[in-house]
């Protein structure tokens, strides 16, 4: 665990690096910090209705049944799995909840509405994040700052802005939360047609986020704050085709830069533009690159505005999708995934909306992002096209994994409301192991372009 005296002397390193002007809040306003609000800025109380509890930190680095040894990549187990439903929304009284639901909740129900539902379940607050991150939180609170007119940030490698004032600060928040330090994972990628076809994709996936160690050098003087390396598996015809690519902490200083190897031509090459609305490999033009996790990369596209906190209906605790239990054949059912696998629950969230900037291009007109705020982590989010129609709704199931002490990327769903088809995303239930982490051994040397010819070779 990192110790004060550490943050400390970090705290110097980036103030002295970064010259900082002035803190984002008081030390006054920080000292809120891990007591009426969490030490990552969530509000720790329940609401007036009692329908939101309080946060417990009831475990931090466990979950309960969860016995597996840890780094070996067992699949979740669920601690909730005796839960009922307290309330199942369908499109009879989904009008009757709509103060609850995203647009694009409402949107499903009247696309499908013999079909879809919305399993909610008791809310519970009981996972923590380690003292580490709560001392680097808390530290951020007063010295991060946002650079360059929002492409970057300075300050400690985690939970930038604990105590956001603007979009684009929760925005950085989504985009650093504590995650895994070391990841290693084989996904299944399915394109569900309205027909019930499905076509596959696989990959191998490695990463390395630095700032996530508990015990490295976690400010934003490093210049990359993470590192991944992506195989094909399927289709078969594109196996063995590899990417690596680096992701900056300011994309004003240095873009985001990938690099790719083709198993037709031997090559490896730079990849130009890489992110943004190019689609991603396998989801059939369901996905682009800065729609994994809902959104990734540079802000620059977009204007940002903060809407505020609301209450929402949002996956939360998604162990049951996630098991080893649960079949792809009865998961992935035409239209939507099946509900009965879901579990949903009232919860705060902070609503941020993108709005594409005059003069820029992507398929996306507008973005409305919904990140819970235990968390940080943008679990659904609304996409609109340039007429301004919603034509997307998507959403990810996360889960508290114990070898990290923090919420790992479950299954996601990204719908395209005009087709009828979706994609299953980070699908892991039918491969021999779930995601391996934390184990370590990878450095940043094993990301280049030099690494990736010699695994061709």
């Amino acid at each position: 665990m990192l110790k004060y005296s550490a943050v400390l002397s970090i705290a110097v390193a980036v103030s002295m690096a970064s010259a900082l002007s002035e803190a984002k809040v008081s030390p006054e306003e920080a000292d809120h910090l891990g007591k009426d609000l969490t030490c990552v800025g969530a509000e720790a109380a329940g609401n007036a209705a009692g329908t939101i509890p309080p946060y417990t930190r009831k475990y931090v680095g466990e979950v309960p049944g969860w016995t597996a040894p840890t780094h070996s990549g067992a699949h979740p187990v669920d601690p909730y799995k005796d839960e009922k439903p307290i309330l199942v929304i369908t499109a009879a009284n989904a009008k009757e909840h709509s103060e609850n639901l995203t647009a694009g909740q409402l949107a499903m129900f009247e696309r499908y509405p013999e079909t879809f539902k919305i399993n909610v379940y008791t809310s519970h607050r009981d996972f923590a994040y380690p003292e580490t991150v709560c001392e680097r939180a808390k530290w951020n609170a007063t010295n991060a700052e946002i650079v360059d007119d929002g492409m970057g940030y300075t300050g400690l490698g985690n939970t930038p802005f604990p105590i956001p004032k603007s979009a684009i600060e929760v925005l950085w928040n989504h985009q650093l939360p504590y995650r895994a330090w070391t990841e290693d994972v084989v996904r299944d990628l399915a394109s569900v047609q309205p027909n019930g076809d499905i076509g596959w994709g696989r990959t191998h996936g490695i990463c390395l986020s630095p700032a996530s160690s508990p015990t490295g050098r976690p400010h934003t003087d490093d210049k990359v704050s993470s590192y991944c390396m992506n195989e094909v598996q399927l289709p078969l015809r594109e196996s063995g085709n590899t990417s690596v690519n680096h992701e900056p902490y300011n994309y004003a200083a240095a873009p985001r830069v990938a690099w790719t190897y083709n198993t037709g031509t031997r090559r490896v090459r730079l990849a130009p533009g890489y992110g943004f609305d190019q689609p991603l490999g396998g989801s059939n033009g369901a996905m682009t690159i800065d729609s994994d996790r809902l959104f990734n990369g540079s802000p620059e596209r977009y204007d940002w505005e903060l809407i505020g906190k609301k209450e929402i209906f949002i996956p939360a605790n998604g162990y049951k999708v996630n098991t080893k239990d649960v079949t792809y054949a009865s998961l992935l059912t035409p239209h939507h995934a099946n509900p009965d696998y879901m579990r949903y629950e009232l919860r705060r969230v902070w609503v941020i909306k993108a709005k594409l900037k005059e003069g820029s291009r992507h398929l996306y007109r507008e973005r409305v992002m919904y990140l819970d705020e235990d968390t940080w982590h943008a679990v659904i989010a609304d996409f609109y096209d340039n007429r301004g129609k919603l034509w997307k709704h998507s959403f990810v199931n996360y889960y508290y994994h114990p070898d990290m002490s923090a919420w790992q990327a479950g299954a996601s769903f990204y719908h395209d409301l005009s087709s009828g088809q979706y994609v299953g995303y980070t699908l892991v239930q039918e491969r021999e192991k779930g995601p391996i982490i934390n184990k370590g051994g990878y450095e940043p040397s094993f990301f280049t372009p030099d690494m990736l010819r010699a695994r061709g070779r």
